[in-house]
């Protein structure tokens, strides 16, 4: 999906919220960002709210984290703006007290590496090559999608661009040494991006997962660049990986547990399976999307939109190929 789409597509979803409002789903200049320790050394970092907002199916501001070992801590996303991101570097004084060895962005997505620009020098910035392209040539871009979807005066329009130090290949992982904890930064393939990036700390069992799955159920997948016989392959990969005690971060919400995953698995395999059906009929993709319509998988505050407007729609494409 090319930009201009992508943002006309994100911008219907923000009318779902802003029917009556001018208010955007979540104000960057409001958020309040809480740590939550699920391992020695290892720490979610989520939005206040989050819990009350996800449960209900509503839509929560970034999440990210922090890994500590010895020699430093590595961070996982930047966030949107100075706001965000200084709340994250005061919550890792408060918990390690040690220096930002590493920063690492799930996505090219600005509320996840806007914060970027605000790192010290002497920290490394780690992407996947495709997000390290994207961003270096669609930052403008970016800035003005945030500006339209999440309003002036949030901090984005002084964003400037910092360029990653290390890239992820695609189909390939990066293991860092922080001094006693080891941390793999992974790509399993094509997910939301073509530039998702997990992030698994084995000793803890903690997986990041990024946008790919965006919150516990009743959230749903968002196949925003289409794709989606390759983002189920990947999930379903993940799934594969992790261990039955695994948690997982989503790029908007509370950990889940491994079980937690099969809920986007099994929507996107179902997804599949009625969309070939109607495409065996000889359904047009106006019929498909009238006729698969799921309601076993509603609660998600997005589902109309994200369901029917969007992955429907892009399954339809992907499968009639």
């Amino acid at each position: 999906m090319n930009l201009k789409t992508r943002i006309l597509v994100f911008t219907l979803s923000m009318t779902c919220f802003q029917a009556s409002s001018t208010e955007p789903i979540w104000d960057a200049n409001k958020v309040t960002l809480e740590s939550e320790k699920l391992g020695e050394g290892v720490f979610a970092i989520y939005p206040s709210h989050s819990q009350e907002l996800n449960s209900k199916g509503g839509a929560a501001a970034t999440s990210g984290g922090l890994i500590v070992g010895k020699k430093g801590v590595l961070m996982i996303e930047t966030m949107i703006n100075k706001h965000l991101h200084q709340q994250m570097q005061e919550l890792n004084k408060k918990l390690t007290g040690k220096n930002i060895m590493y920063a690492v962005n799930t996505s090219s997505h600005g509320d996840h590496s806007f914060g970027n620009m605000y790192l010290s020098k002497n920290t490394l910035i780690i992407q996947h090559e495709n997000t390290r392209n994207y961003i270096a040539s669609h930052l403008e871009d970016d800035k003005n999608f945030m500006l339209q979807n999440f309003g002036k005066g949030r901090g984005i329009e002084v964003i400037k661009l910092r360029s990653a130090d290390i890239m992820i290949a695609p189909q390939s992982k990066l293991i860092l040494d922080l001094g006693g904890k080891t941390v793999q930064i992974i790509d399993f393939g094509f997910a939301q991006t073509g530039g998702d990036l997990w992030i698994w700390e084995p000793q803890s069992k903690i997986m990041w997962a990024g946008n790919p799955v965006i919150a516990a159920k009743p959230a749903l997948p968002w196949l925003l660049d289409g794709h989606l016989v390759a983002t189920l392959e990947t999930l379903l990969k993940v799934y594969e990986f992790l261990p039955a005690e695994a948690r997982i971060i989503p790029g908007h919400g509370r950990a889940i547990n491994r079980e937690g995953l099969k809920w986007h698995i099994d929507y996107l395999n179902a997804v599949k399976l009625n969309v070939q059906k109607a495409i065996a009929k000889g359904l047009s993709v106006e019929e498909t999307v009238k006729q698969v319509t799921m309601p076993e998988y509603k609660g998600y505050v997005l589902f109309d939109w994200v369901h029917s407007g969007l992955n429907v729609p892009a399954a339809y494409k992907d499968l009639n190929k």
